[in-house]
């Protein structure tokens, strides 16, 4: 094992976070943290991917003839092991120490809310409210750049892919029609039905389900509406499930979304994500605009344009949703009294449909008023060392959290229930975004992930709530 992670940190270059060491240093640093890993009780290991997404959990094996890391993490209390490659991951945290394997280029400081178009990108650090992505060590590129990036990426395959068979049940109907035949819900004949029941709750199944997507493509060539909805799916899923930003965008530009679309807000979020607010921003200026587009706006800092575009979609017949999303753009500008005002008028707002609807958008904006309110005693530095357990109403249902505290830090957040059908990257990204932080506040999510991330985040500060005094 010793000598597998001396090879890679040596194909990794030798370069760390900690600085210039010298490359024995570091190598001997990370074989005595090896060494002692059964020794004692260890904070959860991270990798930092080159999109800017992050997940927890545990290191378990080096690959270095494949150069592959294997990395074990926990969705809804089952324990789920992957292997990403090198070319995917800019760090590693072991053990509390970090490791750049592969350097982002043009690296920016961080950036305030920033005017419209004003810069490439900005960024928000732990505990600021203002501010975009994630991290200090955002990439700003040129629309040239960018485009770059996504051609080469969508041009080539992912390094799973030839390794990946197209599997699917005897009697999946693979024509796939724009509308099912048959009436009722069938996941083993209809390819939606089954990629929303069989794919997107299981994470092992994800490559899987890229893969035949993909062969549908190829069944469909000469059939432009049918080509059109598989491209925006495949981009969907490269988006949501493995977070492939360059790949995403690629068959999301294939698809000619607009911005009164969905997969229109998901190209724009690739586009910031991949470096270049002003892309994003120039696609979101259109005069019908999908009202995913409020998050997206709170999220790169633009939060009174964020708010513009509420109030229109409320006036336009759209208050529950709109009003939520304004109401989490401003607290997380740290806004929290307009905040809880966006989130009152969600209350106020007639017309909820059902029961699903109350439970999405009402239950949720109550819980936001909640948490926020919670927000003292949610400060970790307050809570008793201890483990407490949470919930809070999310796309499907309930999402329960556990959440475990000692010497004033957050140890691990976990999510241990939940009866979500997607958006499962928020089920690790935001959980690990938390314990990044130490702090409930300011935290990123990606677009259609919104609500799940929301409750994790409602959640945790319900259940730390509950060990403060």
């Amino acid at each position: 094992m010793i000598a597998s992670v001396t090879t890679w940190m040596a194909s990794a270059g030798r370069r760390t976070a900690l600085g210039r060491w010298p490359f024995q240093l570091v190598c001997l640093a990370l074989t005595l943290l090896l060494a002692d890993a059964g020794s004692a009780a260890r904070a959860e290991d991270e990798i930092e991917f080159l999109t800017g997404a992050r997940l927890s959990g545990r290191v378990t094996r080096i690959d270095k003839q494949g150069r592959q890391v294997a990395f074990e993490t926990s969705l809804a209390g089952r324990k789920i092991e992957r292997t990403y490659p090198y070319s995917r991951i800019h760090a590693v945290t072991y053990q509390g120490q970090r490791y750049v394997l592969t350097p982002k280029p043009d690296a920016a400081p961080a950036s305030g809310s920033g005017a419209t178009g004003s810069s490439a990108s900005s960024s928000r650090t732990s505990g600021s409210a203002a501010g975009a992505a994630d991290s200090s060590e955002t990439t700003r590129r040129s629309p040239a750049d960018i485009n770059r990036l996504i051609d080469d990426a969508g041009r080539s395959p992912p390094e799973w892919f030839a390794a990946t068979p197209v599997e699917h049940p005897p009697g999946l109907d693979l024509s796939w029609p724009l509308q099912p035949p048959d009436k009722g819900w069938n996941n083993q004949k209809n390819v939606g039905q089954y990629i929303w029941d069989i794919i997107n709750p299981n994470p092992s199944r994800w490559q899987s389900g890229v893969r035949l997507v993909h062969h549908l493509m190829t069944l469909h060539q000469g059939q432009s509406e049918l080509l059109q909805r598989d491209m925006q799916t495949l981009g969907t899923m490269y988006f949501e499930l493995l977070q492939d930003y360059p790949r995403a965008a690629f068959w999301l530009q294939k698809s000619n979304p607009d911005a009164g679309k969905l997969p229109g807000v998901l190209l724009a979020e690739c586009y910031w994500r991949l470096g270049s607010k002003p892309m994003a921003l120039k696609l979101l200026q259109a005069s019908r605009v999908h009202p995913q587009a409020i998050k997206l706006l709170g999220d790169m800092g633009e939060t009174e344009t964020a708010l513009k575009l509420a109030e229109a979609l409320a006036k336009a017949g759209q208050p529950h949703e709109a009003y939520l999303l304004a109401g989490d753009a401003c607290r997380l500008a740290g806004r929290h009294g307009q905040a809880v005002s966006y989130y009152e008028q969600v209350l106020s707002a007639p017309g909820a449909r059902n029961q699903d609807y109350e439970q999405r958008y009402l239950g949720r904006a109550r819980d936001s008023i909640q948490a926020i309110r919670l927000a003292e005693k949610a400060d970790v530095r307050r809570v008793a060392d201890g483990t407490y357990r949470d919930s809070s109403p999310g796309y499907s249902g309930p999402v329960e959290v556990e959440v475990r505290v000692a010497s004033g830090r957050m140890e691990a957040v976990r999510v241990v229930n939940h009866v979500e059908r997607q958006f499962y990257s928020a089920l690790t990204e935001t959980p690990a975004q938390i314990i990044r932080k130490q702090s409930v506040s300011g935290v990123d999510t990606t677009s259609r992930a919104t609500i799940t991330s929301v409750a994790i985040v409602n959640a945790t500060a319900k259940a730390l709530a509950k060990g403060a005094p």
